[in-house]
């Protein structure tokens, strides 16, 4: 049964540091393995906006293993479609860290793949992923406007190419993301949980939740996340489908629970607003992408959400009619098309605005 270390601050470096030594990570790392760092620099935003893990997260995990003979250490990750890695990981403020340790970054999208079975189906997974000694995985704890919530198992997507990704929203998500885990489990989870966005993956709305924590167990961290967030497992179907596949336990005791400090306020964690429900509740999603969905959420964000138009998104109305106004280039047969792959939200804002002006 794993262990979950958990600390609470605000100060992402030496919590980081703290969780490793508590744990004595180094001595679960191979002799001269190759440690990969896996973060999460979906959009090129600051962790300040909840959408990206802090760059202290990084300087500490860095700082233990070279402080404990580490010397083979990379940086990985794939933004999402549409995205540039590069500009995400200026953003987020790693260039300077990576600079400070001499510490390599590699973005996905140029990595070689290998196609790899899995329980679901045939994978292509980058070979950076697939052939580091020593995987650790540094996610966000965040809402997500597809899958409710986001943490250690979905953050291995950034390991995939964007084909690859197209194609896990084309099968539903869920269960391409559980697969992915039985077949790229990483060794180590650190989760920062200091101000992620309960409500939202590209983040935005941040909320101050003031901890970390850290665990071997990608299933259980997930499950972890959800107690925290008040989500039922039912709710992250992906949780529960990895656990089926043998990707670990969703089981956690009291005693798993390791604190390495006390609460400032008690301990209570926010919950989700369920805003981007209620801004989605009409809208007519059928295997959308990531990228393509969220730009419709910071759009109806602008509109306030209060509108009448049909919405339609994503992959499953390729070559569908759709009366109304259709986001993206699968929905080249509504009667109004936002084009793009994924379209702006400012471009559909503005389809927005014209058809609410139209309708008065």
């Amino acid at each position: 049964m794993g262990k979950i270390y958990e600390i609470f601050g605000s100060d992402a470096f030496r919590m980081t540091k703290a969780l490793l030594n508590a744990a004595d990570i180094i001595r679960k790392i191979p002799e001269n393995a190759s440690v990969a760092l896996k973060p999460n620099l979906v959009v090129a935003k600051p962790p300040e906006s909840g959408a990206t893990t802090h760059p202290g997260v990084l300087a500490g995990t860095i700082e233990y293993l070279r402080e404990n003979g580490v010397k083979k250490i990379s940086v990985m990750e794939s933004s999402w479609v549409g995205e540039e890695t590069g500009r995400a990981f200026r953003a987020a403020g790693y260039e300077k860290v990576c600079q400070k340790y001499g510490v390599p970054f590699y973005d996905l999208k140029h990595d070689k793949t290998r196609t790899v079975n899995t329980p679901f189906r045939p994978m292509e997974i980058c070979c950076r992923a697939l052939d580091a000694g020593y995987l650790i995985d540094l996610p966000v704890l965040k809402g997500h406007c597809q899958t409710a919530m986001t943490c250690a198992l979905k953050n291995c997507k950034g390991c995939l190419p964007d084909r690859e990704k197209r194609r896990f929203h084309a099968d539903g998500l869920m269960k391409p993301i559980a697969a992915l885990a039985s077949v790229l489990r990483p060794s180590l989870i650190i989760v920062d949980s200091i101000c992620g966005d309960l409500d939202f993956e590209e983040g935005g709305n941040p909320v101050f939740t003031g901890r970390m924590y850290l665990g071997e167990d990608p299933v259980q961290i997930d499950s972890y996340g959800c107690r925290l967030m008040g989500l039922p497992l039912s709710s992250v179907p992906y949780i529960q489908f990895a656990e089926k596949w043998g990707a670990g336990s969703t089981e956690i005791r009291p005693e798993d629970i390791i604190r390495l400090n006390d609460p400032s306020k008690g301990g209570n964690y926010p919950r989700p607003s369920g805003k981007v429900a209620r801004l989605t509740a009409g809208v007519r999603q059928d295997r959308a992408c990531s990228a393509c969905y969220a730009g419709l959420v910071r759009a109806l964000y602008g509109c306030g959400g209060s509108h009448n138009i049909p919405i339609a998104i994503g992959q499953g109305w390729r070559g569908k009619p759709f009366e109304g106004l259709g986001i993206g280039r699968c929905l080249n047969c509504a009667s109004v098309q936002v084009k793009g792959c994924p379209p702006t939200a400012d471009a559909i804002s503005s389809a927005l605005k014209s058809l609410l002006k139209a309708g008065k």
